[in-house]
């Protein structure tokens, strides 16, 4: 298999995991604001409202549970904290609601495993 098509058979399956863990959400009684956002300094892949909580969520997507829980590094943590400054520029009137991250963890043939409050990260 070439690079290429492993980079696009991954983005497939992290897409997959994404759209999982957005139903699962729903599922939940979260409303789906957006999905991938993305700013010039970071990048949200799901941005929710459930009540008076905006959550910011990380999806990770791996083969086993365990790996996509340990998947979640500093530097994403700055880039999903970069996404949530940017979604509050642009969407003042979140300001008033709490802020959360979140994590969902998806891998094959198991029910997608969402963590409230996965992270701390500085806005």
């Amino acid at each position: 298999m070439t690079d290429l098509a492993g980079r696009r058979r991954a983005f497939r399956f992290g897409l997959g995991a994404e759209g999982r863990a957005a139903l699962l959400l729903r599922l939940k009684g979260y409303r789906i604001l957006a999905r991938r956002f993305r700013t010039a300094g970071g990048e949200a892949d799901l941005v929710a409202l459930r009540g008076e909580t905006i959550v910011f969520v990380e999806v990770k997507a791996r083969g086993e549970l365990a790996a996509a829980q340990e998947a979640i590094t500093p530097a994403q943590r700055r880039r999903i904290a970069a996404a949530a400054r940017a979604w509050l520029t642009r969407h003042p009137d979140d300001a008033r609601l709490t802020l959360r991250f979140d994590a969902v963890f998806v891998a094959p043939r198991r029910w997608p495993l969402h963590v409230v409050n996965a992270f701390e990260a500085d806005i």
